[in-house]
């Protein structure tokens, strides 16, 4: 029997997405999959089903540079309800416990958010997306079970209350610029525990994710009223570049020769790589005409060893 023909066109970049609430980051992947008709597609970060905002979607070649984004610093702004807690951490989850926090006052909060500033180390919750033997700790969390987490240091660049609402669950609105791996539902419950009244998220939203802002992002909404009855290639001027995830590496462009050894997977050797970088350090490489071949890393004697081509370089 002959091989199943591939669903959807090679279609390369990245769309900046402004998921919205209601719906899991994958099912948005899929929605926009179908939108571009594309053959290949990952997203860069989960975004929970209450969370709304940035969720950068690689497409075909795209995808083998996603990592950056994956690795890169993240901004927040949510809405804590103090004086409750909830078994997610967030207002999805069924509630636990309800304490009067009547008397809680933004400087209490102020003070107890000094703790959470810089290098902190947060225990994962049940309701997260890390895997236990294979298995999503979320899923884990729905069967009734808990496993034991091992905290884990994150960086927290700043935590900001932009607001505060008293009353009998007082609310703060919060920003946050974290490193990955980063639980904002994390930090509500430890933060509401510092004040002993429990605390928990009522709204998330991601407004940047590496280099990309919510300024820049399109809805899905937007996309298909812009398709249509269209064919997909209407959307493709939405797409950003292959490179774009890695934008934050060195730019090394090569002559066609060099580009060919590449292409072959061998290092080659360039006058520029020392004015860019050090032995160890990742560049994006690129021909003198503007095609994208991958990302190198900087060796020994002036080097650039290719280390993830896009496919037929």
């Amino acid at each position: 029997m002959g091989r199943r023909p591939k669903w959807g066109r090679p279609v390369h970049g990245v769309l900046l997405l402004n998921k919205p609430a209601g719906i899991t980051a994958n099912d948005a992947l899929q929605k926009a999959k179908r939108l571009f008709f594309a053959n290949r597609a990952g997203h860069t970060g989960a975004l929970d089903p209450l969370a709304t905002g940035v969720l950068p979607i690689c497409l075909g070649e795209a995808t083998k540079f996603s990592q950056y984004l994956l690795d890169a610093d993240k901004r927040y702004r949510s809405t804590f309800v103090f004086g409750m807690t909830t078994a997610s951490g967030d207002a999805d989850g069924d509630v636990l416990e309800t304490k009067d926090a009547s008397g809680l006052t933004e400087k209490a909060v102020l003070k107890a958010m000094e703790a959470f500033r810089g290098s902190i180390k947060q225990v994962p919750s049940m309701y997260s997306a890390l895997k236990h033997k294979g298995q999503p700790l979320y899923k884990l969390a729905r069967q009734g079970l808990e496993v034991e987490r091992e905290a884990r240091e994150v960086e927290i660049f700043e935590f900001e209350l932009l607001s505060f609402t008293p009353g009998a669950q007082p609310r703060a609105e919060v920003e946050v610029h974290c490193s990955k791996g980063t639980y904002i539902r994390s930090i509500a419950e430890d933060l509401g525990q510092a004040l002993g009244v429990g605390a928990y998220v009522e709204v998330l939203h991601r407004s940047a994710a590496g280099p990309f802002d919510e300024a820049d992002a399109v809805t899905l909404d937007e996309l298909t009223e812009e398709r249509g009855e269209d064919k997909a290639e209407v959307l493709d001027h939405h797409l950003l570049p292959m490179d774009s995830p890695a934008s934050s590496l060195p730019k090394l462009v090569l002559p066609d020769d060099s580009g060919y050894y590449v292409r072959q997977g061998q290092p080659v050797m360039d006058l520029q790589v020392y004015r860019i970088g050090t032995e160890g350090d990742m560049v994006r490489l690129f021909l003198e005409n503007g095609d994208f071949l991958g990302v190198g890393e900087i060796t020994d004697e002036g080097c650039v060893a290719p280390r993830r081509l896009v496919s037929g370089t």
